[in-house]
């Protein structure tokens, strides 16, 4: 009986505690904050933000280009993947029929030196089974195939014997075809150069590529390509993913990497003049620092071009003489920067020199515009960086006076020892953190090398596959390099792409499969600062007892002839906000009916999107009818917030 006696009032006690904590924090959830933005839009305190400010990181990594934005559909296209050494594994090359019926292997008969290993396909049945046999290519994971399309075959084959190749295009367990052509293969003993379309006659998006045959013999097989016919500008990049990063209006683009450009060891690093002359010829590699192979069809003009097509700076990331495992010393670091030099009179030389000509015969007489290279990737610190760094430094700049080259040493709170244009900065990290990070480069110097934060995500343990979390405290990070863009000059997202079944690294701006794709909040964050490059900014204040969660920016800049006061705000924390936005310093009034706002939220801070719901973290843009010098806005709790209000005339002509 006592224990009940204890119990009773000791539960009611507790449950009395309970409701109290509930009301408390619901009345804490429902809590709403005041603010004040204060922004002065004078021409007098207004700055030019570079016209570089915001761009794009490119590295092969998650199958980013190879069975990603590099639209090849087979995959080991040469038959290289597996080495040199024969016999070797053809994966994901697979057999149709079975080994009383085929044998196949491959050799070193190659027509291309630089590529050498060959299929040798060997038919053994006198009376094959129906549909024949032979050899089949998945892909990336499956084939899109879709109906009506055209997709191009191109392929090397040779037989004594003449013998007939059925080609198709069919579903994953070969029982659907989509579309089928046959080959004929005149019997001689010299390698021809196959080239067919298959028009689709159905959609399956995990097709394979098959090529069969019914009579007893053998054929060689070597560089089997498909690629689709509507690639990006016929260049070869897949269109819907290009669509997307045209969608945020880089102003640069660095590639191929990332520590992709290292490698593990030198032997597997990035190989500018292995990825460049025709797609045959092009040995491939294998990436050890993401563990796959390339057959480099995405190789370094590829790149150039891209940048070309996205009206994007390029930025060429080379190696100089450092992996992550072995280092050139600095005595023997010569012919890598010869090798360096001549990457530059690829792009820049005329369409005369010895290496702009190889440019030109690839079809771009003109030059690529390359005034911006990086000397390694996160390299600093390392036995032989800072020596081999001047090695290369000072070939360039006796070479190319005008290019801005990077250190990878982090000059943002101390003097760098060595010279440079610009340095790197990368940060992967939380997202409180990051959050915090905003002022980093209040106190950096303003004399020396501009700064280039060419990686910087929310990362691991809170980042989830790209959280509405996570996009806050980025987009809070970049309003601090907005206010600091007279010392940061450049700025990227990293990674850029992860193919949804290669997810080595998480998070990433968009996700994608062989026929679908999709924006993580990070990557729409983005686009909320697509207009901040060559931009205006504007000093803003704010006044809050909860401003310690809010970060915000105001820019102007205009499209079209039209001109827009765009004030973006976040909001980190748990409480809504009654924001007062004052507009100082307009020579002219706020047009309300071209003034919109524009909202990145949701039900919960760790929501993000996917296959099945692409849409749920996605910014919604409604008019802002009350858009006036001063005005009344609601910030939702957990929201990036941009403000664009138009501007009944222009007056950022002359400024701009």
């Amino acid at each position: 009986m006592g224990s009940k006696q204890v119990l009773v009032p000791t539960v009611s006690c507790l449950l009395l505690l309970f409701c109290l904590g509930c009301k408390c924090l619901a009345l804490e959830l429902e809590a709403t904050q005041t603010a004040t933005l204060k922004v002065d839009a004078s021409s007098q305190l207004a700055r030019k933000i570079p016209d570089t400010l915001f761009g794009m990181f490119f590295e092969e990594i998650n199958h980013a280009g190879a069975g990603g934005i590099w639209a090849e559909l087979v995959s080991n296209r040469g038959f290289e993947a597996g080495g040199l050494h024969t016999p070797s594994n053809i994966d994901p090359w697979s057999i149709i029929g079975d080994d009383a019926s085929i044998f196949v292997v491959t050799d070193r008969t190659s027509c291309f030196s630089r590529n050498i290993i060959a299929l040798r396909m060997e038919v053994l049945c006198d009376e094959c089974p129906a549909g024949g046999v032979g050899i089949y290519n998945p892909g990336f994971w499956g084939m899109n195939i879709e109906d009506g399309k055209s997709y191009n075959l191109v392929m090397y084959v040779k037989s004594a014997e003449a013998a007939d190749l059925t080609v198709s295009l069919a579903s994953s367990d070969g029982l659907q075809k989509l579309a089928s052509v046959t080959v004929p293969v005149a019997g001689t003993s010299n390698w021809t150069k196959v080239e067919q379309k298959l028009i689709a006659k159905g959609t399956n998006r995990t097709s394979r590529l098959q090529i069969t045959s019914n009579k007893k013999g053998v054929v060689w097989f070597d560089q089997v390509s498909l690629m689709p016919s509507d690639t990006f500008k016929g260049h070869g990049f897949r269109t819907e993913l290009i669509s997307m990063l045209l969608d945020l209006k880089p102003r640069f683009l660095r590639f191929p990497g990332g520590c992709f450009v290292e490698g593990e060891w030198l032997r597997n690093a990035f190989r500018w003049r292995e990825s460049i002359g025709p797609w045959e010829e092009r040995p491939g590699h294998f990436g050890d620092v993401w563990h796959y192979w390339t057959d480099d069809g995405l190789g370094y003009y590829e790149f150039l071009q891209l940048s070309e097509d996205l009206g994007a700076a390029p930025i060429w990331v080379f190696n100089n003489g450092i992996s992550h495992n072995d280092e050139v010393s600095t005595a023997a670091i010569a012919p890598f920067v010869k090798d360096v030099l001549d990457s530059l009179e690829f792009a820049r030389g005329s369409a005369n020199s010895t290496w702009g000509s190889v440019r030109a015969a690839m079809g771009h007489p003109e030059p690529f515009p390359v005034k911006y290279v990086a000397i390694g990737n996160e390299d600093c610190g390392k036995k032989y960086y800072l020596g081999n760094y001047l090695k290369f430094y000072n070939a360039i700049r006796e070479s190319y006076p005008d290019i801005q080259m990077i250190s990878n040493c982090d000059g943002s709170s101390k003097p760098l020892d060595h010279p440079a244009d610009l340095y790197d900065f990368h940060v992967y990290t939380d997202s409180k953190t990051l959050f915090n990070m905003k002022g980093t480069f209040d106190k950096t110097s303003r004399t020396g090398p501009k700064a280039f934060v060419s990686e910087y995500a929310v990362w691991r343990t809170d980042a989830g596959r790209g959280s509405l979390l996570g996009s806050l405290a980025e987009a809070a990070f970049l309003t601090g390099l907005e206010k600091n863009s007279d010392i940061v000059q450049m700025a990227s997202y990293a990674p850029l792409f992860v193919n949804d079944n290669d997810q080595t690294w998480n998070p990433d701006a968009i996700v994608f499969n062989s026929w679908q794709q999709y924006g993580t909040p990070s990557y729409w964050m983005q686009k909320f600062f697509r207009e901040s490059s060559g931009a205006m900014i504007h000093p803003i204040t704010i006044s809050s007892s909860y401003s310690g969660s809010l970060a915000a920016s105001a820019i102007t800049w205009q499209d079209s002839g039209n001109s827009f006061l765009k004030v973006k705000i976040v909001n980190f924390g748990p409480d809504t906000v009654s924001l007062t936005i004052s507009v100082s310093g307009l020579q002219v009034s706020i047009n309300a009916l071209g003034s919109n706002a524009t909202v990145l939220t949701s039900s919960n801070v760790k929501d993000e999107n996917s296959f099945s719901n692409p849409n749920k973290v996605v910014p919604v843009t409604s008019q802002l009818r009350n858009a006036a010098e001063q005005m009344q806005v609601t910030l939702a709790a957990h929201s990036f917030s941009s403000f664009d209000l138009a501007l009944a005339q222009s007056e950022l002509v002359a400024e701009m």
